[in-house]
């Protein structure tokens, strides 16, 4: 099927982005619920080996392949590096903070992207877009206050997710085109897991490996780990083959919203009133940011070529 095909069932895309935006706070309470019992290590350890057994039987199932350049295969290589410590600085911070709270500054990152794609790929980004980072950061700070103040450094890790899943998808766009989603997933579980393993092997002593046998309720959160991680994750690349991005972008705010219901249900956590009026505010700049690159998108598309 091609693009042109994929683009004309924008409500498919808009269901498959709907369910990435559930599955994931799923995914991250999971992870949220665990941190108290195991150690961060074996949870990432295993969240990724389920990644990787999932997936490449998947690769036979389609007729794919693991075959990579060797440009693709190191990009992939940074992007796993970056996605393992990404998601470990997440699961780090939902011990300390209420879920919605994290995943509301770790929405930091459109911003971010937009100042990255102005000052390192030279994308033209306007002074109304850079207007409305600088309110979006306001409304961050405005979440991280009240958790700085309860309970430290740990309130700023999301930040450190949003810089590092910003620089995750700068990787992912310079080698989208040429590997295909499942394989890519399937290839960052394997390489994920082989160096967690070794890691684990080499390091045994440190208490940030230190291997434990899961009940069997904390094996049911580890599946659930592993298997909303990766069914959300391809849901989103998924989503984006069938409906455009532009359509698809402000859907993904409704994480938050998702991300406050499951946390108020499994923890009995809900934002206080700053927090609560600062993901409103950074909802709300990152909405605008949406709307004036589809309006700028729509001026190009417009313009008569030049002479």
């Amino acid at each position: 099927m091609n693009n042109a095909a994929h683009a004309d069932r924008p409500v498919l895309g808009v269901m498959l982005m709907l369910g990435f935006c559930a599955m994931a706070p799923l995914g991250d309470a999971s992870a949220k619920a665990l941190g108290a019992t195991m150690a961060l290590g074996q949870l990432l350890l295993i969240r990724f080996a389920i990644q990787a057994a999932l997936l490449t039987p998947l690769i036979a199932v389609t007729g794919g392949t693991f075959r990579m350049t060797p440009r693709v295969l190191r990009l992939t290589l940074i992007r796993t590096v970056i996605h393992v410590v990404a998601i470990g600085m997440m699961f780090t911070a939902l011990q300390y903070l209420p879920l919605a709270d994290a995943i509301a500054i770790a929405f930091v990152m459109p911003f971010i992207m937009l100042l990255l794609g102005r000052f390192f790929l030279n994308e033209e980004v306007g002074p109304r877009r850079i207007a409305a980072c600088a309110v979006g950061f306001v409304g961050t700070l405005m979440v991280v206050q009240p958790s700085f103040a309860a309970v430290g450094a740990p309130a700023l890790l999301p930040l450190g997710v949003a810089i590092l899943f910003a620089l995750f998808m700068l990787v992912t766009r310079q080698m989208a085109k040429d590997v295909d989603p499942i394989t890519l997933q399937a290839v960052s579980g394997v390489a994920a897991t082989i160096g967690l393993g070794a890691a684990a092997l080499i390091f045994a002593d440190w208490s940030f490996f230190a291997m434990k046998a899961p009940t069997g309720f904390e094996w049911t959160l580890l599946a659930a780990i592993g298997v909303l991680g990766t069914v959300a994750h391809l849901l989103m690349t998924w989503s984006l083959r069938f409906a455009p991005s532009a359509t698809l972008a402000p859907m993904q705010y409704l994480e938050i919203p998702f991300a406050t219901i499951v946390g108020w249900a499994a923890f009995g956590d809900l934002p206080n009133g700053l927090a609560a009026i600062g993901i409103a505010v950074t909802v709300g700049a990152g909405l605008y940011i949406i709307w004036r690159e589809r309006a700028t998108a729509r001026a190009s598309a417009a313009a008569p070529p030049a002479a």
